[in-house]
């Protein structure tokens, strides 16, 4: 008997030894098989970005065979960035992305998602300045970061409404907290994105007016914020943009239908995050992330076309930019792309 127990025992151990050895090598073989990814923020961690941090915490990246590491922007904005190929993958904005395809020198990088189905930005003020609609800005002192796209686009909604732009009084937009500025008399009107800026306002108790560009004329209906991509990475390893888009539409889509614990994730991976304030933006972005479209990510070559029209019409970018240039459905996880 004690000649067959010792020998079960001794089978029992080379068992369990042998167990642990494959475990083991199988985590070390999937470790060494993980794609490295770089992916580079427009500016400081917000809920644009939260899908990202969800895939990333939840292991979608990882089951896609990917190790993403997710940076803001030091040598640079995130275009150069991934222009470079110091990063595969990084967040820019239609607008932002128009000089460079009206450029005889552009830079190899192709919008691949959108984050946000449509473009939230608008005018805030205080509520009962007179400032919930463009021409009430005739008068009002507006902080302004003097660029041509920004003038012409409140110029132009201000036109529809019968204002005159001249008669807005310009100052230079250093403003941090944007409810603070309005209640501090800092400024009559604030250009923000209503799911930091005008949650911000609400959380804070502030009365707001708002007025949404793409509400006054659908041409400001653009893609704000994009994810970009460098073109060769695409080219020579389209296979794995395609696995990375399909794990961030899983982190955002858990971000629709699980704000608060997406929320979470996201104060977890950035603390300095105000919690409230990460979490009411939360809840109202994640109707925004698909809005009216079955696909996350996915780009409407009208609405993209429509916009680069505009500028170059109105001489905004030094030469006009052809249709469906700087954009791609082909890598998002969808057999209906364009």
């Amino acid at each position: 008997m004690k000649v067959k127990w010792r020998a079960l025992v001794a089978l029992s151990s080379l068992l369990v030894l042998g167990a642990c050895s494959n475990d083991q090598s199988e985590t070390e073989n999937k470790d060494k098989e993980l794609e490295k990814i770089t992916f580079v923020l427009d500016w400081t961690p917000n809920t644009n970005h939260t899908g990202l941090y969800v895939a990333q915490q939840k292991g979608y990246f990882e089951e896609e065979g990917l190790d993403v590491e997710i940076v803001q922007p030091s040598d640079g904005d995130a275009s150069t960035i991934v222009a470079s190929g110091k990063a595969q993958f990084g967040i820019s904005a239609q607008d932002s992305l128009a000089p460079n395809y009206a450029s005889d020198d552009s830079l190899p990088i192709t919008a691949v998602a959108t984050v946000l189905q449509h473009n939230t930005s608008g005018i805030m003020s205080l509520k009962g300045e007179g400032i919930d609609r463009p021409k009430g800005l005739e008068g009002k002192t507006y902080a302004t970061w003097d660029s041509p796209v920004e003038q012409a686009t409140i110029a132009n909604v201000m036109e529809k409404d019968g204002g005159d732009f001249e008669k807005v009084n310009l100052i230079p937009n250093n403003i941090v907290d944007e409810p603070m500025a309005l209640k501090e008399k800092q400024a009559d009107a604030i250009w923000v994105f209503y799911g930091w800026g005008g949650v911000s306002a609400e959380s804070e108790g502030v009365p707001i007016d708002y007025f949404y560009f793409k509400d006054l004329n659908p041409v400001f209906d653009y893609y704000t914020p994009v994810i970009i991509s460098n073109d060769t990475f695409l080219k020579e390893h389209g296979d794995v943009a395609k696995k990375f888009l399909k794990a961030a539409e899983k982190g955002y889509e858990f971000a629709i239908e699980s704000p608060e614990e997406a929320a979470d994730i996201l104060v977890e991976e950035a603390p300095e995050l105000n919690k409230d304030l990460v979490l009411a933006s939360q809840k109202w972005l994640s109707e925004q992330y698909r809005a009216d479209e079955d696909r996350w990510g996915y780009i409407d070559s009208q609405r993209w076309n429509d916009f680069y029209t505009w500028l170059g019409k109105n001489q905004l970018i030094d030469k006009e930019i052809p249709e469906n240039t700087g954009f791609t459905n082909d890598y998002l996880p969808s057999e209906q792309n364009d």
